[in-house]
């Protein structure tokens, strides 16, 4: 089971791969559509990437409501078990 700073790494990792975005930019308060210039349809890669890096399922519904990395983060936490 990762931990907080273990999925802020990885998440951070998978938007820099994904939109270039720089790793030291993914913070926990920065949105991913406003800050990180994460449009939907990197937000499915970026959604498909953590699924594998983390070992969790995210259901579609439930993309919708990861506004921010922290959001994500937490939601990963929970998922885990």
């Amino acid at each position: 089971m990762a931990s907080q700073e273990e999925i802020l790494e990885g998440l951070a990792n998978i938007v820099n791969e994904i939109a270039g975005t720089d790793v030291e930019d993914v913070q926990l308060d920065k949105s991913f559509t406003e800050d990180l210039d994460i449009d939907s349809l990197s937000m499915v890669e970026v959604v498909v990437a953590a699924e594998e890096q983390f070992d969790v399922k995210i259901p579609d519904d439930d993309v919708k409501g990861l506004r921010t990395v922290g959001d994500a983060v937490d939601y990963i936490l929970k998922a885990q078990g």
